[in-house]
């Protein structure tokens, strides 16, 4: 499989080259952003309200993830994506570097609107990928855990740590109770440990191993459901012909030319 990254020789994790994959939703949120930037009442039906949500307007999980509060807001999500998810990309895939952002994406969301009916607040606004950003950040942590991150343009330290922080500092904004959804960080780290953790991810010290993938991996590939539907007819053709042997045998005993 073709990596579209290069670690150098530090470990640095600032990457030169965009894979497919990161170009799709680089270009994506950036003409949304700029098409309903004009819209001013494009928030409330495309943005993530959960009661609207639990009322039908489901396809809010996804169209949320591509809407952004401000021009900052964008730019910083774009920029982590594009720094944090070539790597994955180049080690996975496309393919299945998008189902996992889009699963973080929309795990996250559900998780706002469960605490928004916890704690309250349905009527409130989510907008962002940083739901999706934060699975991306679980994900490099765990792939690449020695890999070198600069924290806060400062200094540098293994990754694996810089996640920790970074989870740390979100449980921490989520309490003090600010504007930003820290619901919707916490959740897409949370879906993005869960898949990798139960699903298998090719991970070792830089993301070049291999392990078999779990479950959860198996029961959202597209390859597995391929295999299991040829499976099927292979076993339905069978049955079919065990059927006509049988029936072919009951005639055979009446033909001149049956041999015993």
């Amino acid at each position: 499989m073709p990596r579209y990254y290069r670690l150098g020789s530090e470990g640095s994790n600032f990457q030169f080259t965009i894979p497919p994959g990161i170009q799709f939703l680089l270009i994506t949120n950036g003409v949304v952003f700029v098409l309903f930037s004009f819209i001013p009442s494009a928030m409330r039906w495309l943005g993530l309200m959960p009661a609207m949500v639990m009322h039908g307007a489901v396809w809010q999980l996804f169209t949320y993830q591509f809407m952004h509060a401000g021009i900052m807001h964008i730019v910083f999500n774009m920029l982590t994506l594009w720094m944090f998810g070539a790597a994955i990309e180049g080690s996975w895939g496309m393919r299945r570097f998008l189902r996992y952002y889009f699963l973080c994406g929309t795990g996250a969301g559900i998780c706002v609107i469960a605490m928004a009916y916890a704690f309250g607040g349905t009527t409130t606004i989510t907008v962002g990928a940083s739901g999706a950003i934060f699975g991306v950040l679980m994900a490099f942590g765990m792939m690449f855990p020695n890999a070198q991150v600069w924290l806060l343009f400062l200094f540098q330290v293994p990754a694996k740590y810089a996640v920790f922080l970074w989870g740390a500092i979100e449980f921490f904004g989520f309490t003090s109770g600010d504007s930003v959804s820290h619901v919707a960080h916490l959740g897409g780290m949370l879906v993005g440990f869960l898949y990798l953790r139960f699903a298998g991810t090719g991970s070792s010290s830089y993301g070049y191993g291999y392990r078999k993938p779990g479950r959860l991996a198996r029961l959202f590939s597209v390859e597995e459901w391929k295999i299991a539907l040829a499976s099927w007819r292979r076993r339905r053709l069978r049955k079919k012909f065990d059927v006509y042997m049988r029936q072919r045998g009951d005639e055979r005993p009446d033909r001149d030319d049956y041999i015993q």
